[in-house]
């Protein structure tokens, strides 16, 4: 099969597009026609070496993926071939094909394409997850969400609505503050151009937020924290400044405050059925209407190195997919 190969911790113009071994699959696998790919931060730091769980060198990328069931274990009784799907694997999603324990499947809604089911595993599961599971996010309460104009940000913007809170969306330029608003940001905010923490004070009357979303780290999560209300919280969910944040407890400690950490991945080998019910009923809230997830922006597979390298440049608006052809034009 042909895929994306990473065979040294690298940027993306150093991944390889070509062919790789095709896996043999054990008795509670199931195999897959990928359709479709997420393109995520997370594939940018994995193939850089520098990510929470390091796959072994070479690795095929891909944390998000959809497609069609070619092929299942002897001991697979949820999946048969033609079933449309969507796959939750640790690694290897860059590829015309995916092999994993049938665990790391769900069944794909009829009406969800493809492409829309490789973009909204990852996202909108982590804003779900952070926002109600880890932050405990009320109607009423203000949210800020940072980094809003990309796919993590963005999803976000639209699960806090659905909440019932006041989103405040920050952004680098007014493409992306636009398409926050678009997504129902309630107040938007150019993290460039203007004062973050007195802007958010200024919106919230000088009470501060009840949560914030924050993706970034580095100077937006000192803005962030100090930028809180009593009894507030922030949500870490990565660091895209390159930036580790360091946390002074006294302003934790003053304001009743939480940072609190959401590695949605960590959800797999942990606790697989808390990850699959939160993208039930994220997924049941896109069904009724309650989130848009909007157009995403599509790359051939064989242009994945491009896709990840616009992510980093931070030109990516929404969220980035790649496609991959069906098997029947496919040159084997």
């Amino acid at each position: 099969m042909k895929a994306i190969l990473c065979t040294a911790f690298c940027g993306p113009a150093g991944l390889v597009f070509a062919e790789a071994p095709i896996r043999a699959l054990g008795p509670r696998d199931v195999r897959i026609a990928v359709r479709a790919c997420g393109v995520n931060f997370a594939d940018l730091i994995m193939i850089s070496g520098r990510y929470q769980v390091q796959p072994r060198l070479p690795f095929t990328p891909g944390l998000e993926a959809a497609g069609v069931v070619t092929e299942v274990g002897a001991e697979v009784r949820g999946f048969r071939p033609g079933d449309p799907v969507l796959a939750l694997s640790s690694a290897g999603g860059y590829a015309e094909e995916l092999v994993d324990d049938e665990g790391r499947f769900m069944a794909l809604p009829k009406d969800m394409d493809f492409v829309t089911a490789a973009g909204f595993s990852v996202t909108y599961g982590t804003a779900h997850l952070g926002l109600l599971r880890r932050a405990r996010l009320q109607a009423g309460e203000t949210l800020v969400v940072h980094g809003a104009g990309g796919g993590a940000g963005s999803a976000a913007v639209e699960v806090g609505k659905a909440l019932g809170a006041t989103v405040i969306a920050t952004a680098g330029s007014a493409e992306k503050l636009d398409l926050a608003r678009a997504r129902g940001a309630d107040h938007v905010i150019n993290s460039r151009t203007e004062d973050l923490r007195g802007r958010i004070l200024e919106l919230t009357g000088g009470r501060g937020a009840d949560v914030i979303y924050d993706p970034v780290g580095g100077s937006v999560f000192k803005d962030s924290l100090r930028a809180l209300a009593f009894e507030g919280r922030i949500v870490l969910i990565g660091f895209a400044s390159g930036e580790l944040p360091q946390i002074p407890a006294n302003h934790l400690l003053v304001k009743n405050a939480e940072v609190i950490g959401l590695y949605w991945g960590g959800y797999k080998p942990r606790h697989m059925a808390a990850l699959q019910q939160s993208l039930t009923d994220v997924i049941g809230w896109w069904r009724d209407g309650r989130l848009q997830f909007g157009t995403a922006t599509t790359w051939p597979l064989a242009e994945a190195g491009a896709a990840l390298s616009a992510m980093a440049d931070r030109k990516a608006l929404g969220k980035l997919v790649l496609t991959v052809s069906a098997p029947s034009q496919r040159v084997r």
